[in-house]
């Protein structure tokens, strides 16, 4: 995962249907953890890679500042993402073989030139 969205969104629907690896889960799916807006799986984002120039998601978003990178879905990120599965920031599938999907699992692809002091600061997709 590299992407985020936050609590400024207004669950418009207007990026689920372009993600292109169906990452994104409306409020209300029971894989969703949060109550009030979408959801991007983040063992499931790919920051359209192999897809688009940019992701689509930000692209159709009507509303600044409720889509914003995060760090990217990598081993390096393991612990990063683990802490934030278990304080429930994150839901992240458990597979019956592999147990819960982190980034030493699967990886996920990213775009490498976003600077980490970017994601770091969860800034806004739409401004790159």
């Amino acid at each position: 995962m590299a992407v985020r969205i936050t609590e400024e969104c207004i669950s418009c629907e207007a990026c689920a249907p372009e993600c292109p690896v169906a990452a994104i889960l409306e409020e209300g799916n029971e894989k969703n953890p949060n109550e009030d807006y979408f959801y991007v799986k983040p063992e499931s984002c790919v920051e359209c890679v192999d897809h688009a120039d940019a992701p689509r998601c930000a692209e159709a978003c009507p509303t600044e500042g409720a889509i914003v990178w995060d760090m990217p879905y990598t081993a390096e990120f393991n612990d990063y993402y683990e802490q934030r599965n278990e304080e429930g920031i994150y839901k992240i599938r458990v597979h019956k073989k592999k147990g819960l999907m982190l980034p030493s699992v699967k990886e996920q692809k990213f775009i490498a030139d976003i600077p980490m002091a970017d994601r770091e600061e969860a800034a806004n997709v739409q401004e790159f």
